[in-house]
Order: C-alpha cells, then structure tokens, then sequence
C-alpha cells in the first residue's frame, strides 16, 4: 500500500501484518479488517484503535498519554509485508515531509536519499553505519545544503519517518534520536525500507527514476553531475532505456533564448560572449530563484551567465545584493590569477542589465538567493 495509491489492504489477527487483500482474512477481536481500495496513509485497529503508519510503525496509540515511559517507536510488527502492483516510489518520494520556515531550502532527505541510492547501485542494500558514513553525509549537506550548518543527524533520524528509511541500533529498532552522540554510542545503522530494496532489484531503472526525480525537485541542473559524482550514482548506466518521468511542472523551453537575447549573449557578471559556427557557446540562462522552489522561468529570474560563472552563483561563492552589484563569499580562496580576475575582482561590481524596456531582476528573487544559496559573509569591497 502506498499514499496516493489505490492499493488493497487487510489486518493478520493481531493488527501487526498489512498484507494483500484476501477474502479469508481474519478478523481481530470480532472486527472485520480493512480491505478493499482507497488513498490510505495508515492503518488504524478496529479494536485498539492504534494507529500504524505504512511501514507497520506505531504513530499513536489511544490510552497512553498517561504513560510516560511508553515508547511507540519500540512497537513494531514482528513482520512486515507490504505488495502492491501499483506502488508508485516516486510519488511515496515526493511525499517525504521536509521541515519548513519561511521557505528555506531544507535538501537534508533528499541528499541522504541520494547518498543511500548510490551506495545501493553500488554495494547492494546493506545497512549504512552511521559513524562510518557521518564524515561523507557532513561533506553533502555543507557543499550543497543550505547556507546554515546543519548535523549530518538529522536527515538520518527523521527520515525515519516517512515510510522509505529505518534506523536500527545495538538496542533494537528504532532511532535514538538525531543527537550525534547518541547515534554514533548506539551503533545505529539506517538502512532503504525492505520494499523499497525489493523494487529497487525488481526494476533497475528505478535508481535512476527516483534520482532523477530528486535532483529536479531540490538542486539546479548544473548541480546535477557533482551531486552524483559525489554520493557515487552513475545514471547514465542506469537511465538505458528508461522512460521518461512524467512531471506536474514542466520548464519552459523559450527560457533560455529569452534570457540570452534580454542580455545580448554577454555573461551579465564578466562579458563573455563567445559563439562557434554561429551559435553561442559556453553560456547559460541561470535562475536566480531556483526552478525547484518555484522559481519561474522568465526574465525576472533569469541571468546570462559564462558556465564557470553560473556554477559559482548556483554554488553561493557569487550572489547578488540589493544594488544588483555582485558579492563574493568571504569564504572562497582563490591565489592564483585567474581566481583574482574571474571571481575576487567582481566583488562590488555592477552586474549587466538587460536590454532597455525589458524586465529587469526582481528583489525578491535575489533575496531569496542571497538568503538561501549565497554563502554568507560577503567579502568587502
């Protein structure tokens, strides 16, 4: 069963087992299971009335909010078997609660997610040693997470939560929680859902499905290649034959010829203008507000960038400020000549405008960036 899904359903005698629909079912204390179709995102007892989410965890337990010590997360069922010829991943992906706070970028799942694809492509389903993977997660989430220090920690305990990852220790299952020290004193180990593991080895081009689907959502395409060189995801192996992913939103193709003529095909940070046999070359129409958080394809958002340029804007080494005048992260180091005149000289210069009578960048889309992608301090000009 699968939110979103219609997906049949039905209870093992003790309330502990979601397995397909079958017409001898048992009932549970004289209660009929459930059973049939629908949209479901957990399974309630019609007796007990606990509620258990789609992996079998325990979320509420009616009876107990005078019990102290009771602890539903060590509640699991014995056995979990969950079928469904409809189980749509990328939809139970795409569900993944992110935590929230005026609108700032939150990757921390979708990079464990990633991380834990590549390892799967490469190693199979084994459990992830959290102590043995902490140093690789903290490399992803300060190269490409928010500006803000966030603990490797967190994505592996929360995840937890969301149907797809489960978190284990020396003690039994469960997390012990997104505290460092807690993590690395109980061993735990955070492993793919087993059905998850199960529709991975069923169809090999779920990997790239679920990678591809990643990407788009949280990070900007030219993003794409070092993210997965770097979490070991090799997708154009995995991509042969694959079908095309179907998307709610699509980019709009007009973008970047839109942005390069507002321009007149100069990079708007260096002036770079490069064309080889009459068509531009090594230029790009890079979104200020990223597409992914529902950044807009049009020339509001869109700046004409050189691709060493575009890279360093997406990677916050460069940014905008409320001048429109280029800022340059006080924590890039760059000695040699080239790092002195492509990136530490622009710092307080005025960026290219479009051509007149066309819109220009919208503040709002460079504050985001600024707050969300800019790598904050600025260096003084």
């Amino acid at each position: 069963m699968n939110p979103g899904n219609k997906d049949h359903y039905s209870q093992s005698g003790r309330h502990r087992t979601p397995v397909p629909s079958r017409d001898d079912a048992p009932g549970h204390r004289a209660h009929e299971p459930p059973s049939g179709s629908g949209v479901r995102r957990s399974i309630v007892c019609p007796y007990h009335a606990w509620n258990f989410d789609l992996t079998g965890r325990l979320r509420r337990a009616r009876g107990t909010g005078g019990m102290p010590d009771f602890d539903t997360s060590a509640v699991r069922p014995d056995q979990i078997h969950l079928h469904s010829a409809t189980m749509d991943w990328v939809e139970r992906i795409a569900g993944i609660r992110r935590w929230a706070r005026d609108g700032e970028r939150a990757p921390h799942k979708p990079l464990l997610l990633l991380y834990a694809l590549g390892r799967f492509q490469r190693e199979g389903g084994a459990p992830l040693v959290f102590s043995a993977v902490e140093a690789d997660l903290k490399r992803l989430l300060k190269e490409y997470g928010p500006p803000r220090d966030t603990s490797p920690g967190y994505p592996f305990h929360h995840l937890a939560g969301d149907g797809v990852w489960l978190v284990d220790t020396v003690h039994g299952p469960g997390s012990p929680g997104a505290g460092l020290g807690r993590l690395r004193a109980s061993q735990a180990t955070g492993r793919l859902h087993p059905d998850l593991i199960r529709a991975l080895v069923d169809d090999s081009r779920l990997v790239s499905r679920l990678a591809r689907f990643l990407l788009d959502n949280n990070f900007e395409p030219s993003l794409h290649p070092d993210i997965c060189a770097l979490v070991g995801l090799d997708l154009e192996s995995a991509e042969a034959g694959a079908p095309t992913m179907r998307k709610a939103r699509r980019r709009d193709p007009a973008f970047r010829n839109q942005v390069l003529m507002a321009y007149e095909y100069c990079c708007a940070f260096c002036g770079y203008d490069g064309w080889l046999d009459g068509v531009t070359v090594g230029l790009d129409a890079a979104h200020v507000r990223w597409w992914a958080f529902d950044g807009p394809d049009d020339l509001a958002n869109g700046l004409c960038l050189c691709g060493i340029h575009h890279k360093l804007f997406d990677k916050g080494v460069l940014g905008l400020d409320t001048r429109r005048a280029i800022t340059v992260s006080a924590r890039y180091v760059g000695r040699s000549r080239a790092s002195r005149e492509m990136v530490l000289h622009l710092a307080g210069q005025p960026i290219r405008e479009p051509q007149p009578g066309l819109r220009p960048l919208d503040d709002d889309h460079i504050s985001w960036h600024f707050r969300q992608v800019f790598r904050s301090p600025a260096r003084g000009t």
